[in-house]
Order: structure tokens, then sequence, then C-alpha cells
């Protein structure tokens, strides 16, 4: 059974391997994975997986969004493959043969997450990046058409708000992950925010979300280890 820890993702988002180690020796028994996005891994490359790997239980998450031709994409996902990642991540984007070819490259070796709608963007953005009325002001509908688009061509799941979470799961069934970024305690709120749809981890759980990817409340907090233990406290009092 998974236990309260499980659920964090922690994301790797500082820009040297010393940082990216100190995070890992730190929060080595305090979270179930350890994201690696594209600043660290165009820094480190595979070497600080490699790190990850030998210094914690934790999993590791590439977070590269792939977005390109299929050719190109299933190439890549093929190299990714060979790292021993858990998850990594692909945009739901012009076309379902993309995302084939990323699951298709992946070989069933690592668990293939598509990218709906990032927490950052909103109505206004969506907006203003021309797209139908009917989906920028009902953003999660054009999740959900994305999340079908994903499963349907055998991504393990998706990236999507804790609002959405509770849909996905409604209208794709419980197997398939739902994985949800701008995770905000209520005990970190604060009026300096980048992202626009944000839960807590208590209500992305009982939403049905998989595993929560929460940074800034555990980074910014004068014992990490702490703020990190007091989330998963959180999540098991409502598991």
């Amino acid at each position: 059974m998974k236990q309260g820890k499980d659920y964090i993702i922690f994301p790797l988002d500082v820009p040297t391997i010393d940082a990216a180690r100190n995070y890992v020796k730190l929060l080595a028994e305090s979270v179930g994975l350890f994201k690696v996005g594209l600043e660290l891994f165009v820094r480190s490359g595979p070497e600080i997986i490699e790190y990850i790997h030998t210094h914690s239980v934790a999993r590791v998450f590439l977070d590269l969004k792939l977005h390109d031709i299929p050719a190109t994409v299933g190439r890549a996902m093929a190299r990714i493959s060979d790292l021993g990642v858990a998850f990594t991540t692909v945009h739901v984007g012009e076309t379902p043969r993309m995302l084939e070819a990323a699951v298709e490259g992946s070989g069933g070796k690592v668990g293939i997450l598509g990218v709906t709608v990032l927490t950052s963007v909103s109505a206004e953005d969506l907006k203003t990046a021309g797209y139908r009325e009917d989906f920028y002001e009902d953003i999660p509908r054009t999740v959900i058409q994305r999340a079908q688009i994903a499963q349907k061509t055998g991504c393990a799941g998706v990236i999507c708000s804790g609002l959405e979470a509770q849909q996905i799961k409604e209208k794709l069934g419980a197997d398939f992950l739902a994985v949800t970024p701008g995770i905000r305690p209520v005990w970190t709120a604060t009026d300096k925010e980048d992202q626009q749809r944000i839960t807590t981890p208590a209500q992305a759980i009982t939403a049905g979300a998989d595993y929560l990817v929460i940074g800034r409340p555990i980074r910014d907090a004068e014992n990490p280890r702490q703020a990190a233990a007091r989330i998963a406290r959180e999540i098991e009092n409502v598991l």
C-alpha cells in the first residue's frame, strides 16, 4: 500500500547537479519520486538520474515534455527508455501519431504521461492562442479531450490540475494515472503565484490524483524534510 510520501513528486528545479544532489540526499526517504526537468537535464543529463538511482529509494520522473515530429519523438523515447526512469512526458499536441510513436519507442519500459493543458495556462491564454471559445471557456473540457487522446494512443496517464483529476478518473477509469502539479498546501499560501489552477494536497488526492508534484512548499520551507513529512501526513489523512 502506498504511503503518503509515495504520492509526492519533488521537482529538482535547480541549475546545478550539486544543488540537485543536496536535495536528493535531504529528501531521499521523504518523497516517492524526484522530477528531473529540462533545466537540470540539459546541464547534467543522465548523470543526475544515475545519482538518484544510486543514492535514493525514490524513482525518477523525467519531465522533458517532448513535442516534435513522430519519428524524432519515437527515437528520443527509445533513448529515454534506457535510463530506467518511471515516467516521462509528451505534449498531447497536434497529432495522435506523436503519442503513438512515443509509446512505441518506449518499449513498455517507461510510463508515458501526456501533458494536457499546463497549470500555468489560463482561459485568457488559450483565447489569445486562438482556441475556439468552447475550449478556452471550459478548460476541463479541453483537458478531458486531450486525456482521451492520450489514453487511446497507449499513454499511462496525463498531467492535469487537481481541478480536473476527478473527471479524468470518472471518464477514463481508475487505472489511468492523473499526475497533478500546481499543489499548494493551505499553510504555504502566497500572493506571488505563477500557477493558475491550483489545489491543496488533500483536495487533489480526494479528487483521485495518483501523484502530486510539490516543489516550492517543500523547497522554500525552513526545514524541507519536515515540510515533506507534513504534506505526507495531510495526504494520509484523506486516503
